[in-house]
């Protein structure tokens, strides 16, 4: 297959031309039913840049994806797995716990790397979450994104296979951008990423900040200290700890990354540069560091500092 060719086939994705219309359906459900309940889940203008967020980066995705199958095909020729690992049901069982994985750590990089957080950032730039949020996707994240899925070729699992994964992972975290599903049963919200764990993951909240980066199973999160369950009596608000404001298309889409440029210049040396790209989001040489282990930090100090308080009185 030659790259036209590869073009053509991730332009023409059958298991997204599936989903779109249950999309589609699933949206103007949640809009009725925010109707019906007065909860204004939706504002046309934002739902709009939800749209538009779609498709820069539907048009975006389709050269690195196209290179990156291209790729994959070639390390599967390498892989010396290749003959031992095919279509069977073992493999498709380990290949859904593999790119869980991967998708964990990759989700977590856009949060904690200034540089990946810029391309992922249009996601979370709404300050409302219903399912149109869900197709707001990163339109930077595009170009880096399959670079963490190198290792599944070379363990022997085709391209298609490792595509058609990373549809499905994404089919499913679709439903979990709502504010009209509750709270799960128990053994539910402790295996798997639900729409309560992932109200939290879209949350300002400090206490809420840069947690639940799971697909599919939240036991990631559980495993590597980035779990935050969603309390009752603070409700996540929705958006970033600095909205931006604004309903253009393009500044929304990059404006990230002109953000970075701007402190880069201000940074005084190449150093300081690239700590703008490459540390987390909210570092700063010349001001407060508001990342959020830092803000979550000075959180729990303030909180352990007033229970003290309430102690002695």
């Amino acid at each position: 297959m030659n790259f036209s060719q590869t073009l053509a086939a991730v332009a023409d994705d059958p298991l997204l031309a599936l989903m779109l219309p249950l999309f589609v359906v699933a949206i103007v459900l949640e809009w009725g039913w925010s109707v019906s309940r007065h909860r204004q889940l939706y504002a046309g203008r934002d739902f709009l840049v939800s749209m538009s967020m779609l498709l820069i980066s539907a048009v975006i995705d389709i050269v690195p994806k196209a290179l990156a199958f291209l790729l994959f095909v070639e390390l599967h020729e390498w892989s010396p797995l290749k003959d031992l690992v095919g279509r069977q049901w073992w493999a498709w069982v380990a290949l859904f716990f593999l790119d869980d994985f991967i998708y964990y750590w990759f989700h977590r990089a856009n949060h904690e790397v200034r540089l990946f957080w810029a391309g992922h950032v249009p996601h979370h730039s709404s300050e409302r979450l219903n399912f149109g949020t869900a197709l707001r996707q990163g339109v930077g994240e595009r170009v880096h994104k399959y670079l963490f899925w190198l290792p599944l070729p070379l363990l022997g699992f085709d391209a298609v296979m490792v595509f058609t994964m990373i549809g499905l992972s994404l089919f499913y975290q679709f439903w979990v951008h709502t504010q009209a599903v509750g709270r799960l049963p128990g053994w539910v919200e402790l295996v798997f990423n639900t729409p309560s764990h992932h109200r939290v993951h879209h949350a300002s909240n400090v206490r809420y900040l840069d947690c639940n980066h799971a697909g599919v199973l939240i036991v990631w999160d559980r495993l590597f200290g980035t779990f935050s369950e969603e309390q009752a009596d603070e409700p996540p608000v929705y958006g970033l700890t600095r909205n931006i404001d604004t309903y253009n298309p393009l500044r929304v889409a990059f404006g990230e990354y002109l953000a970075i440029l701007r402190d880069a210049f201000r940074a005084g040396g190449w150093r300081g540069a690239w700590a703008y790209a490459l540390r987390a989001p909210g570092w700063s040489h010349d001001g407060p560091d508001k990342r959020s282990k830092i803000l979550r930090a000075q959180l729990a100090a303030q909180n352990a500092a007033s229970s003290s308080v309430d102690t002695r009185t």
